[in-house]
């Protein structure tokens, strides 16, 4: 007779930092740096996320005979502020009811609404894991935000919500430099697109930094940059300013960032990570009002950095229907969502239900918007 399979433990951290660097990269592995366990520690180390932020570091682990089998980066949430997938009407609705929405377990790499793996290891042993966290903890509810499909699908058939959102990436097909890629362009296009980018550079000098060409001057820089959009966008940005220090101490290898430069003081920037095959855009800001600047560091420079590097895809953060005249394609976002209360989760069942068709309909529209050109001679 077959001996048993040994029993599978779940256990909660009190930080990616508790968990052995090692055996996390054996799930996780070298694909997507934000996935790191390096950029996860970072966040902590940094005080970006720590109860005070209400991003309290809570990863999910699952283990066979003391070996890690199964992992997710989970938070204890105390608000909905940084997920990029909104359910603030849940909480209000919920709370209206009697509820208490917040705490609610997530599952993210925070702040950052880029597209990859969550449910580390054996996913459906996470799955059921974050669904006894939910239950025993009496949470209202669990989230796993922008994961994979084959993700969404072990979910889904563990009754997991699906929720579907919209993104614009950019997909190297072969290109052989940026000229090929806008020869991919309608004639006007073609012509808007060399406009713009004449026009950001007329006045400024760019600079393509990696890894340790960034010095600590350009990273005082950057985080001006960040403090500047963060303000005018949300009020209080997320990251503090050590998390970029250390960034640039334990993962110059996948920093890659694009300055401006006018009389040799930077006036804008971008910031990105380099994966094996994504080139991920992060944070930009300026400190000068310069005509397509910003098209030029977020999306041309990533284009023709990709390019030259033979990525394959460039992911320039959310929303942005400008993207798609830049050469930027609509991409269907997932999230997944687990809610205990059977009448609360009908509610919100319906309403996944509407946003998908609304969703399907916007990528509808978006892909006949796309710039490329159907025939070949125009």
């Amino acid at each position: 007779m077959a001996d048993r399979e040994s029993p599978l433990t779940a256990r909660l951290a009190h930080g990616v930092k508790e968990i052995d660097a090692a055996q996390w990269a054996h799930l996780a592995g070298s694909d997507d740096p934000l996935l790191s366990h390096r950029f996860l520690s970072i966040l902590e180390d940094s005080d970006s996320v720590g109860e005070a932020t209400g991003w309290g570091p809570l990863p999910v682990m699952v283990e066979r005979d003391g070996r890690l089998i199964g992992a997710a980066p989970a938070y204890l949430k105390l608000h909905s502020q940084g997920e990029y997938v909104f359910d603030h009407g849940w909480a209000d609705a919920w709370q209206r009811a009697g509820g208490d929405y917040y705490p609610k377990l997530q599952v993210a790499v925070p702040f950052t609404p880029c597209p990859g793996r969550r449910l580390l290891g054996d996913a459906s042993a996470v799955l059921a894991a974050l669904e006894s966290v939910a239950v025993q903890n009496e949470l209202s509810s669990a989230h796993v935000t922008f994961l994979t499909d084959d993700e969404v699908a072990d979910a889904e058939a563990r009754g997991w919500l699906v929720r579907h959102g919209i993104q614009f990436h950019w997909f190297n097909r072969d290109y052989a430099d940026f000229d090929d890629f806008l020869a991919a362009l309608s004639s006007r296009k073609r012509k808007a697109i060399r406009k713009e980018r004449a026009a950001a550079n007329a006045d400024v000098e760019i600079v393509e930094l990696r890894g340790a060409e960034i010095k600590p001057a350009d990273w005082d820089a950057m985080w001006r940059f960040y403090q500047h959009t963060g303000a005018r966008k949300w009020g209080r940005p997320y990251l503090t300013r050590r998390w970029f220090d250390l960034v640039g101490e334990a993962m110059g290898d996948c920093t890659l960032m694009f300055l401006a430069m006018s009389d040799g003081e930077a006036v804008a920037g971008a910031l990105n990570f380099v994966g094996s095959d994504t080139l991920y855009g992060r944070y930009w800001g300026a400190t000068e009002d310069i005509p397509f600047l910003h098209f030029e560091l977020s999306y041309y420079r990533a284009i023709d950095f990709a390019v030259r590097h033979g990525l394959g895809t460039v992911q320039a953060g959310a929303q942005g229907e400008h993207k798609l005249a830049r050469g930027y394609e609509p991409v269907v976002t997932k999230s997944i969502h687990f809610i205990p209360n059977r009448g609360f989760r009908d509610a919100v069942a319906r309403f996944c239900d509407g946003e998908r068709e609304a969703v399907a309909r916007e990528v509808e529209w978006a892909r006949a918007a796309l710039p490329y050109r159907s025939d070949p001679s125009s």
